[in-house]
């Protein structure tokens, strides 16, 4: 038979530290863990569109402005979140959904301001962008306008998140 052998009191005061420590240091590292992994968890939505209330059927090739709004959370604040965009039909009947920031400071454009015929104006620094969104040579803006990708839903126009200009 085995002879049982008493736990001293050093080892039993050894393996309860032990066991306290870890648990405490598990604690401590446990929310560090999760901060860094739960973005990589958690998918984004993508393609996540914004309905609006303008309809594609009364598009034309002149730009008009389109506000929507969408819930938005963060962290624990949800908030209502208004923005804008400056839509139209392009010469191929494809519909282009502009930001209106200027990439110069952020202020926004406006459609034939300032009596600027067929361009986008800012009134910040008289930025000029043409009517696709390229930035005009000489203006102080130094990148097109944003995009943002569109969809249609129900007859209704559908905005994406703003994505970068190629033109």
């Amino acid at each position: 038979m085995s002879k049982k052998q008493p736990v001293s009191r050093r080892q039993f005061l050894n393996y309860t530290l032990t066991g306290v420590g870890g648990f405490m240091a598990a604690g401590m590292l446990m929310p560090m863990v999760r901060f860094a992994v739960d973005p990589v968890l958690k998918g984004e939505a993508a393609g996540e569109y914004h309905p609006t209330q303008q309809k594609v059927s009364e598009l034309t090739d002149t730009p008009v402005r389109v506000d929507f709004s969408y819930e938005q959370t963060d962290a624990w604040y949800t908030s209502e979140v208004t923005h804008t965009a400056w839509v139209y039909k392009n010469d191929k009947g494809e519909i282009v959904a502009l930001s209106p920031v200027c990439k110069h400071l952020g202020c926004t454009v406006s459609w034939e301001g300032n009596d600027h015929k067929d361009k986008f104006f800012c009134p910040c620094h008289n930025g000029m962008y043409e009517k696709n969104g390229k930035n005009i040579p000489g203006t102080p803006p130094l990148k097109p306008l944003d995009v943002y990708p569109t969809a249609e839903k129900g007859g209704l126009l559908q905005l994406g998140k703003p994505e970068a200009n190629n033109v």
